[in-house]
């Protein structure tokens, strides 16, 4: 939003206030200013001339050799190469000596042999941009009205001394897209109160007969609740007085016609949209409101034609389509010069709507954005019916009385109660009465104190205002941010420390980087083919509006991104491939539902482990190289006493013989093994690729044994080795906890230092060797302790059915 300093005097006076002043104050109470420009700042010498002569040059195709009356005692002769120079203009004339924006001098020369004694100028050489300038002068300089008086200051005429502040409105604070809106700030900012003149009601046409003609329906009163039509005959369509173009353009539009340029004034002025058909064009006037059939087309404004949806409210005259509410007009209906009938539209649209439409279509307009962000529902009829009289007067036309509307909005003030302990509690301030009546008095807000509480009257101006924190708020930024206290907070201060599982993130990191593997932070989200590789069983949580297909769904365990990762490194021949990530997964609770969060600790380790070279053997990745991982990371942990291993086929992308599960004291927390070969291939990925994902937050609850420090044994430990010939399809596990078991209090270590499978001992068995490590720390054990503790183990061994102690 444009804030200009000149029509902000037509009604708060800033005579005794600089603009930068003004800026600075307006950005401490809440509404930021990007920055000050003043057009006519750096500009000097620029008078209104006459060109009295115009030939073309004598020594050029294009330019012209112009004699041009300034109010001086003789005429300038100026060389000017734009095309509609011509003699009886009225001109800006850049006089030697004057400065143009970039710090330009203009000096006497010659162009061409002919002397140039100044300069004609165009918009764009007095700072403004392309896009706001008049068409018909876009490519020239530009024309004065025929009354402009020769001589006069441009500075002046123009009123370019304007300082123009440019607002940073945040969607809350959109009643300041108004110069009313932004008076009423501005007032309360400089503690005045804005002057706000009525129109006078004038130029009635005496019958209504057109207006007669007119019907308006709203298929569904929430698409607009108000929408209003009145009709302005026997306009001239031409160019706008200049001090309308001069305020448009330094708003940042580009004037059109008087009837447009007065719907764009009022948008600015009371922050209204409105939309100026041509009568005589539509097809119908029976006026309609209702939602866009699927797949209608219609043409828009820009000479797009749209295809549209049920989402978008159109406005149809008849069976036509007429204009996109709140968004653009159409083409067939658009004023133009021939137009002498004009049916101005005022009303409000659904915000939701006129958003999507927008967006979609990508018609981010001034219109739109009011519309988006909210209007002043109470000032709807009132722009309405000034907007015509300006029309019937600056259009030579009569304004039939009346208005054909739907209307089933209630505009009222809102009621908000605040607590007067609320102030001190929340802001920090204590105030008086007066001064809280103060404060309100200069939002233009009337106000009830009473013993305990107070109740604000919000007008509809600010339909920002709802709650005790948007009062709150309106007390803080008026009183003035720098002048409430600055206070330390009475909390007892806490020394910073690693809570306990940020210690075991950090534990795991190094033991993981220890063992050799890198970490990756992946996506949570991804592809739902990638996602439903690997799932719990519950729902999984897909974004309402991906930016991707391959990114529409949360996760539920880290193996899709961990695939991917080795997939995009396999690709560019990165090895070895051995990654790790801490990260979350998710699991859906049902619509609006925070989804349920886990930590989890994955492992992927893929193809070469060792390269060939003169001191080893190339060597892949095995089975017992993850396990080797998981079983160091646990040991690190000191959970490896509470950890076993069980083979499982519950996973389908994992190979179904070399998969376990990991239980900790009796509950899985998780799974490793070999992925499945196909799986493996989908991904380009070779066969000995592993995997293993481990619930982080199952072994952050545990409660795990502390770290206890123990005196180095003074006495020597003492060993056994145990060879026994059993059938294969006894579990190895159960062997070592049976052994465990029975070794009494001071077996210290139960290791399997070999394994034998051969057609001589049977297909079905194999040999196992195990060495067994006894120690007593007060003492040296006996031959009689140690032999004893052997008895105990073998009795167990020999009641297994098939087992033979060798």
């Amino acid at each position: 939003m444009f804030l200009s300093y000149e029509w902000l005097n037509d009604f708060v006076d800033l005579s005794k206030i600089k603009a930068d002043e003004l800026a600075d104050k307006m950005s401490r109470t809440g509404i930021e200013i990007e920055g000050v420009e003043n057009y006519g700042a750096n500009l000097s010498n620029l008078v209104v001339g006459e060109v009295v002569e115009c030939v073309d040059h004598p020594n050029s195709d294009h330019l012209h050799l112009t004699k041009v009356d300034v109010g001086q005692d003789a005429l300038l002769q100026i060389v000017c190469g734009a095309p509609n120079v011509h003699a009886g203009a009225k001109v800006i004339v850049a006089m030697i000596g004057a400065v143009l924006p970039g710090g330009f001098k203009i000096k006497k020369s010659k162009l061409r042999g002919e002397v140039s004694e100044g300069m004609l100028c165009s918009l764009q050489e007095l700072g403004f941009s392309d896009s706001v300038i008049p068409k018909k002068y876009a490519d020239g300089i530009y024309l004065f009205p025929q009354d402009a008086p020769v001589g006069q200051n441009v500075i002046d005429y123009l009123k370019l001394d304007d300082p123009i502040l440019e607002l940073s409105i945040t969607p809350n604070r959109a009643d300041a897209l108004s110069m009313l809106g932004s008076a009423y700030e501005v007032g309360a900012v400089i503690n005045q109160q804005p002057t706000i003149t009525q129109p006078e009601a004038h130029h009635f046409a005496d019958s209504a007969e057109l207006l007669e003609a007119v019907s308006v329906t709203v298929a569904d009163a929430a698409l607009s609740p108000r929408y209003q039509l009145r009709v302005i005959k026997n306009v001239t369509v031409k160019e706008s007085p200049l001090w309308l173009q001069m305020r448009l353009m330094k708003a940042g539009i580009r004037p059109l016609n008087n009837i447009v340029d007065i719907t764009n004034y009022f948008l600015l002025l009371y922050g209204q949209p409105m939309h100026a058909f041509d009568y005589d064009t539509l097809a119908s006037k029976a006026i309609s409101v209702a939602a866009a059939n699927e797949g209608e087309t219609f043409m828009t404004l820009d000479g797009s034609e749209r295809t549209l949806s049920t989402h978008d409210v159109m406005i149809k005259a008849g069976e036509i389509p007429v204009a996109l509410a709140g968004v653009m007009g159409g083409m067939d209906s658009e004023v133009t010069e021939e137009t002498t009938t004009v049916l101005l539209e005022t009303a409000v649209f659904d915000r939701l709507n006129v958003r999507k439409t927008a967006s979609k279509f990508n018609l981010r307009s001034e219109s739109s954005a009011r519309f988006e962000k909210g209007i002043n529902l109470a000032t709807v009829d009132e722009a309405g019916t000034a907007a015509a009289q300006m029309m019937a007067e600056l259009g030579d036309g009569v304004v039939e009385p009346g208005v054909k509307e739907v209307n089933t909005l209630t505009v009222e003030n809102k009621q908000v109660a605040v607590p007067l302990s609320a102030i001190e509690k929340r802001i920090g301030i204590e105030i008086t009465h007066d001064e809280l009546q103060t404060i309100f008095d200069r939002l233009g807000f009337e106000i009830t104190i009473q013993e305990t509480d107070f109740t604000v009257s919000v007008p509809p101006r600010r339909w920002d205002i709802a709650i005790e924190a948007d009062v709150l708020e309106e007390v803080a930024r008026i009183y003035g941010y720098d002048n409430i206290p600055v206070t330390l907070p009475t909390v007892p201060s806490t020394p910073g420390r690693l809570n306990s599982k940020q210690k075991l993130v950090r534990q795991t990191r190094a033991i993981a980087e220890g063992l050799g593997l890198n970490q990756v932070i992946s996506y949570v989200l991804t592809a739902p083919k990638e996602a439903e590789l690997l799932h719990g069983d519950q729902p999984f949580v897909k974004l309402a509006l991906p930016m991707s297909e391959d990114r529409s769904v949360l996760r539920q365990s880290l193996f899709p991104a961990l695939m991917e990762i080795a997939k995009y490194n396999q690709a560019r021949q990165n090895k070895p491939l051995a990654f790790y990530e801490i990260g979350k997964v998710f699991y859906g609770q049902g619509d609006n539902v925070q989804p349920k969060e886990e930590e989890r600790f994955g492992i992927l380790v893929s193809g070469q482990n060792a390269v060939n070279a003169w001191y080893q053997e190339a060597a892949n990745y095995d089975f017992y190289d993850l396990k080797g991982i998981i079983e160091s990371y646990f040991e690190a942990i000191r959970l490896t006493n509470k950890i076993t291993y069980q083979a499982t086929q519950d996973y389908a992308v994992m190979h179904p013989g070399r998969t376990a599960n990991i239980i900790l004291d009796g509950e899985v927390i998780g799974f490793f093994g070999q992925v499945h070969p196909k799986v493996a291939k989908d991904h380009d990925l070779p066969d000995e690729t592993f995997f293993a994902e481990i619930n982080f937050d199952q072994v952050l609850a545990y409660d795990r044994p502390a770290l206890v420090q123990t005196m180095i044994p003074k006495y020597p430990s003492t060993s056994r080795d145990l060879a026994l010939l059993v059938p294969k399809s006894i579990i190895q596990q159960e062997l070592v906890d049976l052994i465990n078991e029975k070794g009494g209090q001071y077996l210290r270590s139960v290791e399997l230092f070999d394994r034998f499978v051969d057609a001589k001992i049977g297909e079905d068995n194999q040999s196992l060797a195990y060495h067994l490590t006894f120690q007593n720390p007060e003492k040296t054990l006996t031959d009689e302790e140690i032999n004893a503790a052997m008895a105990n183990i073998t009795e167990a061994l020999n009641q297994i059915d098939g087992l033979e102690i060798r």
